[in-house]
C-alpha cells in the first residue's frame, strides 16, 4: 500500500501528528509525508491512500490572512512559537483547490485546542468536505489532535495519531 501524507502546519504541531501517522503505518504501507507547498504536482492515482490535515484556524481551514496572523504571533518579541519553515506558503486550502478530477480513499485530520469544537471548530470537517467534493472517498471520520494554550500537542496525542494512522490502513 502506497499513503501520501500531505500536512500544513505553522508551529509544528500538524507536522508532528503527520509524522506520527506515517509512523503508525509502518511495516503496513509505504508512506510519504510532504508540506503542502510540496505537494503541488502529486500524481495522487499513484497512492492507495491520501491523508491531509491542517491546523484549525478561526474555526476552520486556514487561510493567507490567518497564516499570516500566525507568523506575526511567532515574531513577536515576547513569542516563544517557532515558525514552520514553509509556513507563510500555499496551504491544503490551495492545494486542494489545484488539483484535477480525482479519485480513491483519503482521510482528514486538524489540529485544534483542547475545548469544546464548537468553541474552536474544525478544519478536518472542511478539509474532508474538499476531499469528496474533488472526488475521493473517505475511509474515517475526520479526526482532530489537541494542542494546549502554549499551542504544544497534549500529552498522548502523537502515539494517538500514530494508532489512527495504523487503524486507517488495518481498516484497508
Amino acid at each position: 500500500m502506497q499513503v501520501l501524507v500531505v500536512y500544513e502546519s505553522m508551529y509544528g504541531n500538524t507536522r508532528h501528528a503527520a509524522e506520527a501517522i506515517a509512523r503508525g503505518m509502518e511495516g503496513r504501507a509505504a508512506t510519504e509525508v510532504v508540506a503542502a507547498s510540496e505537494a503541488v504536482g502529486k500524481d495522487t492515482s499513484a497512492y492507495d491512500l491520501i491523508v491531509v490535515g491542517g491546523p484549525t484556524h478561526v474555526h476552520g481551514m486556514s487561510r493567507a490572512s490567518t497564516r499570516q496572523g500566525a507568523a506575526e504571533a511567532a515574531h513577536q518579541p515576547d513569542s516563544n512559537l517557532e515558525l514552520e519553515p514553509d509556513a507563510e506558503s500555499d496551504g491544503v486550502r490551495e492545494w486542494l483547490a489545484s488539483l484535477d478530477e480525482v479519485s480513491g480513499a483519503a482521510a482528514a485530520f486538524d489540529t485544534r485546542r483542547d475545548v469544546s469544537p464548537t468553541f474552536s471548530g474544525r478544519a478536518s470537517k472542511t478539509i474532508a468536505k474538499k476531499l469528496r467534493k474533488a472526488g475521493f472517498t473517505l475511509v474515517a471520520d475526520p479526526e482532530s489532535f489537541l494542542v494546549d494554550k502554549q499551542t504544544v500537542l497534549e500529552p498522548g496525542e502523537v502515539d494517538r495519531a500514530s494508532q489512527w494512522g495504523r487503524a486507517l490502513v488495518d481498516g484497508r
